[in-house]
């Protein structure tokens, strides 16, 4: 029963969404919650890691630091050569991880080939993981969309 529900939920009216809206929006509620830490003495700060010089992963980790700076944030960008070890890499995010002034860890991938890129972003302490790469990161966010949806299931199988 709870399956047909969730079907017959899928065929309701759609709507389309205005994403430059939605992200201005977004925007401004970070720049309002940073002010406020920012107001408890917390500066909210996020380390970005970028192993090489791939021209597209330069643009979007600079893209993240400028929005840092829009929204009142600090950011952090550590650049490491592109033929860094897994074990540099490792003791990097380690540093970060105990970093009490580091808020958040963006690792940009791909990272070269030579750096076991799975064990970096598990190394990533969850708390910091701010893309969800690390295995606990990626099945929290997992669960979560799965118990929404069934969720939304229960509602409408109630309804």
């Amino acid at each position: 029963r709870q399956r047909q529900m969730c079907i017959r939920d899928s065929h309701m009216s759609s709507k389309i969404l205005d994403g430059r809206k939605i992200a201005a929006e977004t925007e401004q509620k970070i720049t309002q919650e940073v002010a406020l830490l920012s107001n408890k003495g917390i500066k909210p700060t996020l380390a970005t890691i970028l192993v090489g010089n791939d021209p597209a992963s330069e643009t979007y980790v600079k893209m993240k630091q400028n929005t840092c700076a829009r929204v009142g944030m600090e950011s952090k960008a550590i650049n490491l050569s592109d033929n860094t070890s897994t074990q540099e890499l490792l003791k990097v995010i380690q540093d970060l991880n105990n970093d009490t002034g580091v808020h958040g860890i963006l690792l940009q991938h791909p990272v070269p080939q030579q750096i076991d890129e799975r064990k970096c972003f598990d190394a990533i302490n969850p708390a910091k993981d701010v893309d969800g790469v690390t295995s606990a990161g990626f099945g929290a966010m997992s669960m979560f969309v799965c118990l929404r949806f069934l969720h939304t299931c229960r509602h409408h199988a109630n309804a």
